[in-house]
């Protein structure tokens, strides 16, 4: 199973890690991941920063079964907006939580990509 990633609600931080990195180096933003029934992985700038993490937002977001985007009212992303999606198995239950800082909720993007017609034609 070396060469397999699979998750479960019972994922350790450990195994966790390579998706949250991935993650982490592809939108270049601060990534936090739990599962369901143990803590998790904090990463920043592609290192992992954290292996005992977790967060309301990511408990919040395994317990209601939902995206959530909210600002985070305490702990290391206190006061900036984060979205968390919960990730599911094939019956829709919640296994895990992905979250990012949502660099795109404290940008306007209409504004940013008002002349371009390209970029506008997939975000609006």
């Amino acid at each position: 199973m070396e060469d397999e990633i699979v998750i479960s609600k019972d994922s350790t931080a450990e195994e966790l890690a390579p998706i949250a990195k991935a993650v982490n180096e592809l939108l270049v933003i601060p990534v936090a991941m739990r599962s369901k029934n143990k803590k998790g992985v904090r990463v920043e700038k592609g290192e992992v920063i954290d292996y005992d993490y977790t967060g309301p937002i990511l408990e919040r977001a395994i317990e209601e079964n939902r995206v959530i985007r909210t600002m985070a009212p305490t702990g290391r992303y206190a006061r900036i907006p984060v979205v968390v999606a919960p990730i599911r198995n094939e019956k829709g239950e919640v296994i895990a939580a992905l979250g990012v800082v949502d660099v795109v909720g404290t940008v306007d993007l209409g504004a940013v990509f008002a002349e371009s017609v390209h970029v506008k034609r997939y975000l609006f």
